[in-house]
């Protein structure tokens, strides 16, 4: 979500200060057909980040060193002949208690889009930290203890691994998966809707609400897992957002005060107050709709649902989505880590002070589901149940959809004929009986 702010800044700032012609040019680049394609000025820097398939297996030796801590899986999907692995870290102090539905569940998610690599560096941080590799500085192993202990948290460090390959292969700019969608606005709350500004490149929500594998993969872990937290980490800005994104304002009762006020201490101890704070929709300056947010909080019913801004570079050109995005020097990367792992375990320990019956406090909107909704949940499992046997068929989330709309249709209108015929044949029998 930053990403688009810091591209709106970019352009005002060069359109304030330039002359007819030069905005001329500056609005081309930066409107809807703006062509970020193009090399980014500073590449990426290989001394300090990995590629995506590097960081993936130091992640599963990490895994593999504490096994009494930590266990990873790697969940796939495909629709259409595309095809997506996500892998997934579970932490639990006692590795027998990760099913514990008793315990706080935290979930994370990192690298949704493909240019933001320092936000899947921060998961790898994060992990090392949990399996006691390394510490904060100011974190000692007895401390770390006492806040995990009756903690699972499940991190996704990767969720758009073919999206990042694209930006390893040279397109610094690219934020969509392996096939142009933005896994961020491929969810069904509120689903496809364009603002003015829409632009294909930056925000193509898919052919329908998880079209993409990505998405369905995190949507069934988010409702297996059931967690109290969701973070969706992302760099573009430094900022701390509540739902909702496609809304110009935060929602209504007890769970959002809860969200303001933690929100408002991480901004406060670990930001030194320079975080943006407040609903994604109302704090950037435009609405984003489709989040996983929004989803975690509406349908999911997530009581604590987040999107972190941990990075971004105002100075950098808008070509240089490298820079923009990511940390280029060694000292600015490890502050990003060190400040942003001890927020997350600053959350970790808060989190557990919230009732684990807070969950019941969210307003049950997922009572009213939408026929898209529905569908989307209920073809999903059955190809859970029923394996590829189930694509066989082919039938498509929309073809189902359009079918039921026009049974749907048919059904009213045939119910309103039946009833018009109804009320005719009365009025007819009254008017026969003499008076």
């Amino acid at each position: 979500m930053g990403g688009l702010f810091l591209l709106v800044s970019y352009l005002l700032s060069v359109s304030a200060s330039l002359p007819a012609t030069s905005i001329a040019i500056a609005d081309a680049v930066g409107g809807a057909g703006a062509d970020l394609t193009q090399p980014s000025s500073t590449p990426i820097n290989w001394d300090l980040y990995h590629s995506g398939d590097a960081l993936i297996e130091q992640i599963k030796s990490l895994v593999h060193r504490h096994p009494d801590k930590l266990t990873v899986e790697t969940i796939g999907a495909g629709n259409k002949g595309y095809k997506s692995e996500i892998t997934v870290v579970t932490y639990c102090h006692s590795r027998k208690g990760s099913d514990d539905k008793s315990k706080f569940r935290i979930l994370l998610s990192f690298g949704q889009h493909g240019r933001e690599l320092i936000t899947s560096e921060l998961a790898l941080r994060i992990l090392s930290i949990l399996s006691e590799e390394q510490f904060l500085p100011k974190m000692d192993r007895a401390s770390l203890n006492g806040t995990l202990e009756n903690v699972v948290i499940k991190i996704v460090p990767m969720e758009n691994l073919n999206g990042r390959k694209l930006v390893e292969a040279g397109n610094l700019c690219e934020r969509r998966n392996g096939r142009g969608v933005d896994l961020n606005r491929n969810w069904s709350v509120d689903w496809g809707k364009k603002e003015k500004d829409y632009d294909p490149y930056e925000e193509n929500p898919g052919t329908a609400p998880f079209s993409e594998p990505e998405t369905q993969i995190m949507r069934k872990l988010a409702i297996s897992f059931d967690p109290h937290i969701w973070i969706n980490v992302h760099s573009g800005m430094e900022a701390l957002f509540m739902p909702y994104d496609h809304k110009n304002r935060t929602p209504d009762g007890l769970p959002s005060q809860r969200m303001r006020l933690l929100l408002e201490e991480l901004n406060n101890v670990h930001c030194h107050n320079r975080c943006m704070i407040g609903s994604g929709g109302g704090s950037v300056g435009y609405l984003a709709h489709g989040t996983s947010t929004d989803y975690m909080y509406d349908v999911v019913r997530v009581p604590m649902s987040f999107t972190f801004e941990i990075y971004g570079d105002s100075t950098a050109t808008i070509k240089d989505c490298f820079k923009m995005f990511n940390p280029v020097d060694h000292t600015t990367f490890k502050r990003v880590l060190n400040d942003w792992a001890a927020a997350l375990f600053t959350i970790f320990k808060l989190g557990r002070q919230i009732d684990v019956q807070s969950k019941a406090t969210v307003p049950k909107v997922d009572k009213w589901v939408s026929i898209d909704e529905y569908f989307d949940g209920y073809l999903m499992g059955r190809r859970n149940r029923y394996g590829k046997k189930m694509e066989v068929l082919d039938i498509g989330m929309q073809e189902i959809r359009t079918y039921f709309r026009l049974f749907l249709l048919s059904s009213v209108l045939l119910l309103f004929m039946f009833c018009s015929r109804i009320s005719k044949t009365g009025r007819q029998i009254v008017s026969a009986i003499p008076l």
